[in-house]
């Protein structure tokens, strides 16, 4: 099982934990699932950039960032050496911590 603290770039709002998360699921399904916004236009396929995240911690717990993955982030504002897509961050079986930032979302207007 793992813990997932989540913090946000955009102002006013505070981090939140989430404990107790299941392997197999993916950043963006647990975000969802705990009322935390995180926009997911394409429908979770890796077919666009708006559920960029920052990993900032727990990188080993989710495959390795792949080519088609890597080229949706190059779109996304204010990429980052630890710039994820929330969809395909899926959790390996395992237990351990991750810290996820989210970039600040209301500066997102149609990506």
């Amino acid at each position: 099982m793992y813990t997932i603290k989540f913090k946000f770039d955009q102002k006013g709002l505070e981090p939140i934990t989430v404990e107790n998360v299941a392997p197999d699921q993916s950043i963006l399904e647990v975000a969802l699932e705990n009322n935390i916004e995180l926009h997911h236009n394409c429908g979770m396929v890796c077919a666009c950039s708006t559920c960029h995240i920052y990993l900032e911690k727990g990188a080993e717990f989710v495959p390795e960032l792949s080519d088609r993955e890597e080229d949706f982030i190059d779109r996304a504002r204010n990429p980052r050496l630890s710039s994820r897509l929330g969809c395909q961050c899926v959790l390996v079986n395992g237990v351990g911590e991750l810290e996820v930032c989210i970039p600040d979302q209301s500066l997102i207007h149609g990506e």
